[in-house]
């Protein structure tokens, strides 16, 4: 277990970089339309639970949706609120990096602890409830570190709009107790990019995460060198500008799937040149494009099969 050095002192609303006094005035019912009011009611209620808990472990990945549940606890509980993010070879390490950054720009304790999912072959076979694997040994950790501490209550970012994605991770975050309050109050992933945006955070329009091993088939064996390949080649889209990408793997193929109206840029001779030399530098025999483009869980479209 490593701590982040302490953070910097609390301000009397919230830390983050550029982050606004959002104070009763600016969303009260009486000035603002029904969507704002309902979404400042959310918060109020966000904010209410998160003073009830009193003390605090966050689950942190770095994305919009944790990363906003912190900057709430935060503001609510000060030093009782806690982040956590997990290290292990499915983070990227500029995820990782990222991670550490916006906890300290949000002024919170944060602990980064090892796991080893890898280690576990069932884990590693890839099977489609692998997420319950991974969420296991995570939510696992993070309740023993909270034991110890004396905080009761572990929470995640899950939400409203999580519910109709294929995430056996929730079976795992059942079993262990462990809270979601975006979702217990109906935020859907609008309303938490809003919520950022108005407090400022940073990633507020963040893309979505998703650990190394969502780029692999349901069924293909995943270890350290496949993940440290993927990443490798992502990190080129990365350097090419590309803002949404993931690199799929199947064996000797890439398959690159970015967002719809940056296809195009791919089929640029420099960036095609780019991306031919150094995928396969990594280790592919071939480097194929996406034409539907970057879709969430596109893995799963062959679930049903397995």
């Amino acid at each position: 277990m490593k701590e982040a050095p302490a953070p910097p002192p609390l301000d009397s609303r919230f830390r983050g970089n550029g982050g606004v006094d959002r104070g009763a005035d600016d969303v009260g019912p009486g000035s603002a339309p029904p969507e704002a009011a309902a979404l400042a009611q959310k918060v109020t209620g966000l904010q209410a639970l998160l003073r009830e808990m009193g003390h605090v472990v966050v689950c942190f990945s770095g994305g919009v949706d944790s990363g906003y549940l912190l900057a709430e606890a935060v503001n609510a509980l000060g030093d009782n609120a806690l982040a956590l993010t997990a290290v292990s070879p499915s983070l990227a390490p500029e995820e990782g990096a990222d991670a550490r950054g916006l906890a300290e720009s949000i002024g919170a304790r944060h602990l980064l602890i090892d796991t080893y999912e890898l280690d576990d072959p069932r884990y590693a076979a890839n099977p489609v409830n692998r997420c319950y694997f991974c969420k296991t040994e995570l939510y696992s950790k993070a309740i023993d570190e909270a034991a110890a501490l004396g905080i009761a209550h572990v929470l995640d970012g899950f939400n409203v709009d999580d519910r109709g994605d294929h995430r056996p991770g929730r079976k795992a975050a059942r079993e262990r107790g462990v809270r979601s309050p975006l979702d217990e109050l109906s935020f859907t992933k609008a309303d938490i990019r809003e919520a950022a945006r108005q407090i400022g955070l940073r990633v507020w329009d963040k893309p979505a995460l998703a650990c190394l091993s969502s780029r692999f088939p349901y069924g293909t064996a995943i270890t350290p060198e496949k993940l440290a390949r993927v990443n490798r080649c992502e990190r080129v889209l990365r350097e090419l500008g590309f803002r949404i990408y993931r690199v799929r793997y199947h064996d000797e193929l890439a398959r690159i799937e970015v967002a719809p109206d940056e296809i195009e840029k791919l089929f640029r001779p420099n960036v095609r040149e780019t991306i031919l030399r150094r995928f396969k530098e990594a280790g592919f025999t071939y480097i194929s494009i996406d034409l539907q483009g970057y879709r969430t869980g596109s893995l799963n479209e062959t679930a049903q099969n397995l």
